[in-house]
Formats: structure tokens, sequence, C-alpha cells
């Protein structure tokens, strides 16, 4: 097989690490699967599969690793022109032969030191393949490609291509705290900071056992879904009802939609810090609801002491919905539940408040406890690809990753 990857080869000086990066979670996907190998080549990355090796499973691994620009179930063969063409035209597939009349020749001359050009290599290759085939060279829109790739002392030749997520390897953006609810926006937010080379761990706030355990039920279903791009995750479960309580005693009707979540940035923050991560991720979109107005988004803001990213702040909801159908979160995300968003929520929240406004509510609420609190009841889960989820009874039991 050979794997193209994306953004990496605009990396400079700092490509190895980038692709080294990328290897060991091509490595780490690919467990359990008869593969012999996984190495750079130039430009690429090679690997060799064991005859056990199910290409249906190595194919759906491999297109949701971010940083795979492109893979390939391709033949190895000896750097010259006759074995290169020999091989190609014993491996055309019978498929093929029997519906294509017409092809191009994708060739790619990755050493400089091999004394034929890549012009000249497709057509010598594809003088031999129009010979054997009676196809009809056709450079703008062939039936059939054959891509052949030489390298200083390899060459490989493949017949289609499969695409993979682009992006940057997982890890080499280093860590963000995705604050995940039951909806279809939060998903494809963390997805969005995942394909960045973000490992994102979450947070999902719940009001167990007031309401159901569906909405922590769909959060570990949407874990597991993330987990297939990241390979490991960590699901922290807050109970907020009890802040609940206490906000709808003490705050306004009109400003608790705020508080709370001003409560939630300031929890979300604290796991964040202990996870070793250095930004929340949120998704809210500029004016969907009450709580994301610009004037809203600016207040909640304020509690926060590190960044917030929100990679669909431009997004409409149709743009996202055919994102999260495509990650495959969409059929999790509409399950109805309860959430904690619904609970205690005002039938008129204010879209526009004020930070002085907001601290002076809070201000009849001990902030700093109702945080701690919640901090210390928090359940964390571990996740795994495969599928693997382990749990601990608390924050502090689980080590930082």
């Amino acid at each position: 097989m050979v794997v193209h990857y994306a953004e990496l080869a605009l990396k400079g000086r700092n490509r190895p690490w980038f692709l080294n990066t990328l290897v060991r979670s091509i490595r780490e996907a690919l467990v359990g699967l008869d593969v012999i190998s996984v190495r750079p080549l130039m430009g690429r990355i090679g690997i060799d599969l064991g005859p056990r090796a199910e290409w249906e499973a190595v194919r759906e691994r491999l297109g949701a690793l971010p940083g795979i620009g492109n893979f390939a179930r391709a033949t190895h063969v000896a750097a010259d022109l006759e074995s290169i063409v020999a091989g190609v035209i014993s491996s055309l597939p019978a498929e093929a032969l029997a519906k294509a009349g017409s092809f191009r020749i994708s060739a790619r001359r990755a050493d400089k030191r091999f004394p034929i050009p890549s012009p000249e290599i497709e057509r010598i290759i594809g003088r031999r393949v129009q010979d054997a085939t009676g196809w009809k060279v056709d450079l703008s829109n062939p039936q059939f490609v054959i891509y052949v790739q030489v390298l200083t002392s390899d060459a490989f030749f493949f017949f289609g291509k499969e695409p993979g997520p682009g992006g940057l390897p997982v890890g080499t953006s280093g860590r963000v705290v995705s604050l995940l609810s039951g909806g279809i926006d939060s998903p494809v937010a963390a997805w969005r900071m995942i394909r960045r080379g973000c490992r994102a761990h979450f947070v999902h706030f719940h009001s167990h056992p007031i309401l159901s355990r569906t909405s922590q039920d769909k959060a570990r279903e949407i874990v597991e879904r993330l987990t297939r791009h990241q390979l490991r995750s960590r699901l922290y479960l807050v109970p907020f009802a009890p802040l609940q309580q206490r906000v709808v005693v003490a705050v306004p009707p009109a400003l608790r939609v705020i508080v709370y979540r001003r409560l939630m940035v300031r929890i979300a923050q604290r796991l964040a810090r202990h996870a070793g991560a250095h930004a929340l991720v949120t998704g809210d979109v500029v004016g969907q609801v009450a709580s994301q107005t610009i004037d809203n988004l600016s207040v909640i803001d304020q509690a926060a002491t590190m960044p917030i990213l929100r990679p669909l702040v431009g997004f409409d909801k149709e743009e996202i919905t055919l994102e999260a159908q495509k990650l495959g979160t969409y059929g999790i995300s509409i399950v109805p539940d309860e959430d904690c968003c619904r609970l205690f929520t005002p039938q008129f929240p204010a879209t526009r408040t004020s930070v002085a406004t907001v601290e002076t509510a809070e201000s009849e609420l001990d902030v700093d406890a109702l945080v701690a609190s919640a901090v210390e009841a928090a359940v964390v889960e571990e996740f795994r690809f495969p599928m693997l989820r382990l749990a601990a009874p608390t924050v502090d039991s689980g080590d930082r990753q």
C-alpha cells in the first residue's frame, strides 16, 4: 500500500516530526489487521500487508485518520520500466478490460536520479498498455487511470485512490477540551479541531438523576464515533443539575442561560488544565440561539482564562447538518433526549447582556464552590480504538494523555 499525506508536504524542517506522528497513528490504527510494516518512503508512506489483512477493514480505518490525503492498494515492483510495464499489464483488472475504452497513465518520478522524466514514463508505459489492450488514450476524461510512482530503488503502480480526511495528524496541534452536548453542532466542531491535528477530550454536562441518562448515552456514542479518528479520547461526565437548582433560586430568569454557560466554561477549563489542554471548543454559531448572539458570546468569554475556539461560528444549520451526516454523528444527535440545556431554561432568555449585569447576578452565588463541586463529581471515561471503554470514578483517577 501507498499512503499520501496532505499538508505535511508543506511543513519544511518540521516535516519529519509530523511524518513520524502520522506513521505512529497509522500503526496504532491498523493494530490487529496483519500489517507487517509501516514506514516512511520518499514523499509518501509504505504499508506492507500480510496475507490475513482484510482490505475493507484497512480501508475503513485509514479513511478516518487525519493527516492522510489519499491511499491506494498498490503493487510494488523494481524501479525499471520493463518491470513496471510487465506488472501493470499482468495486473489489469478484468472489469476494466471488459468495460474501459480509454485510459491515461499518471506517472510521478519522486527521485530525479531516475533517468527518465515523468512525461516520458507516461508515454512509454502508455504505448505498451495501448498495444496490449487496444484502449484509446484520453488525458482529459479517461475511463481508467493507471498510477505509476517511481522512487529511488522502488516503484509502485495502482489503479485507484481512496480519499483520506486530509488535515494534520492528531496530536501535532496540542490538546483541546470540547464541550459536547447531545445536539448536531458540537460533534462537528470537535471533528474540525481533530482534523486540524488536535487531540480532543470531551465534557458533557447532564442533569441525571432529575432527568434520564439518555444524554449521557448519546455523548458516549458520539465520543465512540469520533474516537475512530483520533484513536484515544477522554469523556468527562459532569452532573449539572445541582448547579442549575442554585442558579434558579438566585439569578433572574432572563440571565440564567448565560450564567449556566459561564459556569460550564469555568468547569470545562478546570478539567482542561487537568488534561493538559490549552483551549476549549464549542459548537456555537452566531445568532443560532439566544446565548449565541455576539453580545452574549462576549459575556460568556469573559468567564474564561483560556481561548474558546468556535470552528462553526459562521456556518448555517444546513452546512453543519450535511457535515454531521457525513461524519456519522447526525443519527445519534437527533435521538430525543433530556439534556441539561432544557432544564430550568426560561421562556424568554436575554439576547443582549453585559458583563456587569451578569457579574452582579453571579455575586449571589458561591461560584468557586459550585465549580469545585462539579469538578469533584465528574466521572471520567476513557475510549480507545477499537472501541474499548474504561471507566474511572473521579477526575483524579485518569492520567494525562
